[in-house]
């Protein structure tokens, strides 16, 4: 075990939300973790709405919590429409403090994300340490692989979950929402035919993620955090308890 003042001096700093209203303040213990990783009283706060198609309604959402309430100098980077180019997008990214990335569909984020150039860009803040955060699309996109409900966008009544391909920061698929949405059914469907090691989330929890350590967050008690990996074919389910301290991220990473 680890304790965090050893840690915070490490590069890479992740905080994979799992869900919760940010509007209603569900997530404050979380986003207060985020923002004193960062080491500063008002960080610079980039927010990333890709996943929603850059919607105002949660841009003004985040600039009224990481800003007025808690006191951030926010900025956003839209994609969307007339995006910036891919030296104003790096300056924007690597003078920030910390990242967060908003919910919403992200095979389309990943998609324009790649064609745009900032997955190796948000690579390169990995690497200086800048935290990066985000809730459920903005969860996924720091692993590997997502469970994600990005068909359910496309406007049809029936769909099903799929993986889709993360930046791969962390070896691992993540799940966000794991007790709403009847995602565990088809999460642990998910890890039984294409394996890997599932970690799921559920609403108002989250793995932090610090050099090579990670813990368990969570903003109300009943928010917890899973493992799932598949042993002698089937797949086994193992809740991860809370601690102060940090665990080694190898042994989350383990099929154990």
């Amino acid at each position: 075990m680890r304790h965090g003042d050893d840690l915070v001096k490490t590069t890479r700093k992740i905080v994979a939300i799992g869900g919760g209203e940010l509007g209603m303040l569900e997530t404050v213990e979380i986003d207060k973790r985020i923002i004193e990783l960062t080491g500063k009283t008002r960080p610079k706060a980039l927010f990333i709405p890709t996943a929603s198609g850059d919607a105002a309604g949660y841009v003004e959402t985040f600039e009224a919590c990481y800003g007025k309430e808690f006191g951030c100098q926010t900025r956003v980077l839209n994609l969307i429409q007339n995006p910036p180019t891919f030296e104003e997008m790096s300056a924007l990214v690597l003078d920030s403090d910390l990242i967060y990335v908003g919910g919403g569909n992200t095979y389309r984020m990943m998609k324009i994300w790649r064609r745009l150039g900032l997955d190796s860009v948000l690579a390169t803040a990995a690497s200086r340490g800048i935290v990066l955060s985000g809730l459920s699309a903005g969860a996924i996109c720091w692993f590997k692989y997502g469970h994600s409900d990005s068909r359910s966008f496309a406007g049809n009544t029936t769909w099903n979950y799929i993986r889709v391909s993360g930046l791969g920061f962390v070896n691992a698929v993540y799940c966000p929402h794991y007790h709403s949405e009847k995602r565990e059914d088809a999460f642990l469907q998910m890890i039984a035919k294409r394996g890997g090691i599932g970690i799921a989330c559920d609403n108002n929890a989250a793995i932090e993620i610090v050099g090579d350590y990670y813990r368990v967050l969570s903003s109300i008690p009943d928010a917890k955090a899973y493992k799932l990996f598949k042993h002698n074919g089937r797949v086994v389910v193992v809740e991860l308890r809370q601690d102060s301290e940090y665990m080694p991220l190898a042994n989350l990473l383990k099929r154990q």
